[in-house]
């Protein structure tokens, strides 16, 4: 049996970043990224979102928390 090969896929990644916020200070969180792909090259960012430490998901562009570089 062949495996075809499809062109477009769409992938979940999950990165630690350190994040700001002015009253809690510097934190690490998980953020995660859902990517379309071409060929394995990612092209276009569907949603970001990142797990509080209550377990709730939020979005990385609603919440007040800059991310540090």
């Amino acid at each position: 049996m062949k495996k075809i090969l499809k062109p477009l896929k769409i992938k979940r990644k999950t990165t630690n970043e350190v994040r700001f916020h002015p009253k809690m200070g510097a934190l690490s969180t998980k953020v995660t990224k859902i990517q379309r792909t071409l060929y394995g090259i990612p092209f276009e960012t569907l949603h970001k979102y990142r797990e509080t430490y209550s377990g709730k998901m939020k979005d990385v562009e609603d919440c007040k928390v800059s991310e540090l570089r």
